[in-house]
């Protein structure tokens, strides 16, 4: 019996992701903002079966709370998995069977990592044979996320974030990252972005025309130097996804309090993420801050983007 009659689907791991520095430009007239982010791929990883089927199906499980994930036809992966199908004219199609650890709605990119694994699986299941460039481009079709999980690594994203440019980011960063069972909606994080700067023009800067990665981040990640990184954390969601959900920054001055060199909302959150000096450190800031009640877990980065696992 040959592997393929073993196992006759197409598994695939992706990773989720911490923007550890993300500048956010004016809105655009078509809603959108362009931005400039640094993006470290971590190790909490979204892993995907595929296997062949005559329509197009979905099942979910995994570690955290899947409930709010759609199975229809809205799901990001099964877009992926019809977008391929419509792009390379193959009329067959799939069953996706998704393992969840990134947290839902967490600003971690877990749907983004589900449609570049999707992507990848369906690619090497149908023998479609694209090539990396190819999925790149219909990953940017996707969402602004789907590129750095097909790639991985550390990366510079500008634009909508699908540009992407390799950053070198030496040696092991380790996160504590705390969850939290209440998701925020990206677009009205956004919004709220919006309201704040119109709201306090005359006291904080305006936005930037063109977003761009502060160098003294690309330095830390460099120097592989957790505590110059942490003194350059920055997210311009962060005022916004804190105003909307105030409880999160007593949980940031917790973390910080308990032994973090610094403390971030993920993306438009509510995850945030701490970052410490050792693994050992991290472990003990996680038990602390589940004694405290908050769903905490270690992480660490960077990691490989989407592979056939």
């Amino acid at each position: 019996m040959t592997l393929v009659e073993e196992f006759p689907g197409v598994r695939v791991r992706a990773p989720g992701k911490i923007n550890v520095f993300l500048e956010v430009g004016a809105r655009q007239d078509d809603g959108y903002h362009d931005l400039a982010t640094a993006f470290q791929a971590v190790s909490l990883y979204e892993d995907l079966v595929a296997s062949h089927a005559d329509g197009f199906t979905l099942s979910v499980t995994g570690s955290v709370d899947t409930t709010g994930v759609p199975v229809d036809d809205t799901n990001l992966a099964l877009r992926a998995a019809r977008l391929l199908a419509t792009e390379t004219g193959y009329d067959g199609g799939v069953h996706l069977d998704i393992r969840k650890e990134v947290p839902v709605a967490g600003g971690m990119g877990g749907g983004s990592a589900d449609a570049a694994a999707a992507l990848v699986a369906c690619d090497a299941l149908w023998g479609t044979g694209l090539s990396s460039r190819e999925l790149h481009t219909l990953a940017a079709r996707l969402g602004a996320d789907v590129p750095f999980a097909l790639a991985g690594g550390t990366a510079v994203g500008t634009g909508r974030g699908d540009a992407l440019n390799p950053a070198l980011a030496r040696g092991r960063f380790e996160w504590v990252l705390v969850a939290n069972p209440d998701g925020l909606s990206t677009p009205k994080v956004y919004a709220e972005l919006d309201r704040l700067r119109e709201e306090h023009a005359a006291q904080i800067p305006p936005a930037p025309e063109t977003p761009s990665v502060s160098a003294d981040v690309l330095h830390a990640l460099r120097a592989g130097d957790p505590r110059m990184l942490a003194e350059v954390l920055h997210n311009d969601l962060q005022a916004a996804a804190l105003r909307l959900r105030p409880d999160l920054g007593a949980v940031l001055d917790l973390g910080v309090r308990e032994g973090a060199l610094a403390g971030i909302v993920s993306g438009s959150g509510p995850t945030l993420a701490f970052l410490v000096e050792t693994r050992q450190e991290g472990y003990g800031l996680l038990q602390r801050l589940e004694r405290a009640g908050h769903d905490a877990f270690q992480a660490h980065g960077p990691v490989h983007g989407a592979r056939i696992a």
